[in-house]
């Protein structure tokens, strides 16, 4: 999740670029660059590293001019250097930009232009944004009418900070699916990805909607729609937020707000991978035998993979935790084995002991990765990135459920490469997979009553979660929130498991949270619950299905939908339930004791 910060006013830009930058490391990055404008010559400079460091080495605050972009990247394409680094420039050097977003149609955008001799440095989606207004630019005297015809030409999502030499009073920023908001000073204006960049110099700020770009000069902005360049009527807007809350948007914590990011996330998983997905279900689908390996979340997400490639594609994958599978599996693996590892990070140590193993043997290995330029990355034949964006909270929620979300994709895709669905109900699946995040709103928007069920089993110690069949992993990783961040014991476990011992520890001052989503187990379940509400427990449903009313002490909503999409949403309510009990019981959720977020030691 990159950051944009834009200046133009009277005082010297870089100084107030690299202090925006400061603002919006909370975002995470890997790579950080400046472009400044004075007059009609543009300055760039970038690099791989902490802006901190960048600063001293390459004399990010000693740039000429009152106007320019900085930006802090968090790599999707190409590895993390100063190559790839923003801003990009065209060939002239006349046009520089930065960018945030995903571009999906870049490589056909790409080779048009590198035939119409257009010479490229990056490995980036980005640079050819510069290229394609150059080429515009070519045909129009106009430069923002070059820019906003060659924006129309782009696929995904992206916001731009732009300038260009030729136009020394001004600067460009566009809003398309990701976040820019402007910020509206005295003789001088900016433009961030978040209001903490600017806020220091003021709190008066214009919030872009998608499809809309602004024109700022020193003395004024104005916003346009990009389809057709008419404008646009917006309403300024005081914040009063400390630059702390700021930077988590307002929200109190990080985990609070990345849970609340999860809509956007899955679009990126989504729009990330269209292109890559068949490539890498045809490989799976040449295999007979099938390994999962990952730790902790990614474990549960590996669990879930289990379950959508046995009911999606009839296809049969073993699951084990890479601390396990690297000490046992050795006379297992052979060159017929394919071995898909699943690490946020990229750098989890057994996971990637577990890769190497694998690939010692001959077998083929994909990554699941959210880290670009990760170990894993390195080590894998193949790589899927999940697009979460930097995830600050030490607990996993929006790189879970994108892990979720590409899974999903293999699945639905190996599917339809093997045969085992008709067409017509895939393509139903995947109109309903397209909803996933509209799902996840309506989850989010009754989150509210969450906080109050939270504060009512504050005091407990123990609690069950309880799932059947691919809502199993759901409830182990409901479990795992809870524990992380709470401090509560918690057990997840298959609901058939409950009268082959837990029984035992059920009781009034045990909460068992049964995942109960209408299909074909809902019966099954409502007999556990019953069950357990035998035993004095208080049972806490999550399902869709008036019958859970009868059953159940109390009953979250759900919004209906196909059983197999029920794990990414239905993890929502759960991460919110955990982050609550973990702010009233007066822990921090961002920073759970005894825990780090990417774990690379044995």
């Amino acid at each position: 999740m990159c950051g944009i910060i834009g200046y133009i006013g009277e005082r010297k830009a870089c100084e107030v670029i690299v202090k925006g930058l400061k603002r919006l490391e909370y975002r995470g990055y890997d790579s950080a660059g400046v472009v400044t404008g004075n007059g009609e010559e543009l300055y760039v400079k970038k690099g791989a590293g902490r802006i901190n460091s960048l600063v001293n080495e390459l004399g990010l605050l000693n740039m000429p001019g009152n106007r320019g972009i900085g930006h802090t990247r968090w790599a999707t394409h190409g590895v993390p250097n100063e190559i790839n680094a923003h801003p990009h420039t065209d060939c002239s050097g006349r046009i520089a930009l930065v960018h945030n977003g995903i571009i999906e149609n870049y490589l056909e955008l790409r080779e048009n232009l590198r035939r119409g001799g257009h010479t490229f440095k990056s490995d980036t989606d980005t640079e050819v944004i510069a290229h394609l207004i150059e080429e515009e630019l070519r045909s129009s005297g106009n430069f923002e009418e070059a820019m906003r015809k060659a924006l129309l030409k782009l696929k995904g999502s992206f916001a731009l900070g732009v300038v260009y030499a030729g136009e020394p009073d001004r600067i460009y920023f566009v809003r398309n699916e990701s976040p820019l908001v402007l910020g509206v000073g005295e003789g001088e204006n900016f433009a961030a990805s978040d209001v903490p960049a600017f806020l220091e110099y003021t709190n008066r700020a214009v919030f872009l909607d998608d499809g809309e770009y602004a024109v700022l000069t020193k003395d004024s902005y104005s916003v346009k729609k990009l389809k057709t360049g008419e404008p646009v009527k917006k309403s300024v807007q005081e914040i009063d937020w400390t630059l702390d809350m700021a930077e988590k948007a307002g929200y109190p914590h990080f985990m609070l707000k990345e849970i609340h990011e999860q809509p956007k996330a899955i679009k990126d998983a989504i729009h990330g991978n269209m292109g890559l997905i068949p490539t890498v279900a045809e490989e799976i689908a040449g295999y007979d035998r099938v390994f999962f390996v990952a730790m902790g979340t990614s474990y549960h997400a590996a669990l879930v993979g289990k379950y959508l490639f046995q009911r999606l594609a009839g296809k049969i994958a073993l699951v084990e935790e890479a601390s396990e599978f690297r000490y046992e599996a050795e006379n297992v693996l052979s060159e017929d084995s394919l071995v898909i590892a699943i690490t946020q990070s990229g750098e989890t140590a057994d996971t990637l002991a577990a890769m190497k193993l694998a690939k010692g043997k001959g077998a083929k290995v994909i990554a699941i990765v959210n880290v670009v330029g990760s170990m894993a990355t390195r080590i894998a034949d193949l790589t899927i990135y999940t697009h979460a964006g930097p995830e600050i909270g030490v607990a996993a929620t929006k790189t879970y459920t994108t892990q979720l979300a590409v899974l999903t994709m293999l699945a639905m895709e190996l599917a339809r490469k093997l045969g085992r669905i008709r067409e017509g109900d895939l393509k139903k699946l995947e109109e309903e997979f397209g909803e996933v995040p509209r799902l996840i709103e309506d989850v989010l928007s009754r989150g509210g009553g969450l906080k109050e069920l939270a504060d009512s089993l504050k005091g407990m110690r123990d609690f069950f979660y309880i799932g059947r069949g691919i809502n199993v992993p759901t409830a182990l990783e409901g479990a795992l929130k809870l524990k992380e961040i709470s401090y509560i014991h918690a057990e997840g476990l298959s609901a058939g498991e409950l009268k082959h011992g837990p029984l035992a520890l059920l009781g009034g001052d045990v909460p068992v949270v049964a995942i109960a989503p209408s299909g074909r187990l809902l019966d099954k379940m409502v007999s556990n619950m019953e069950e357990s509400r035998a035993r004095g427990a208080m049972v806490i449903a999550l399902g869709d299905s008036d019958e859970l009313r009868e059953t159940a002490d109390i009953l979250v909503e759900m919004p209906p939908m196909s059983e197999i999409f029920t794990p990414i949403v239905y993890v929502v309510p759960l991460q919110i339930l955990a982050y609550y009990l973990a702010v009233l019981r007066g822990n921090d959720p961002d920073k759970p004791r005894n825990l780090a977020k990417s774990v690379t030691v044995e």
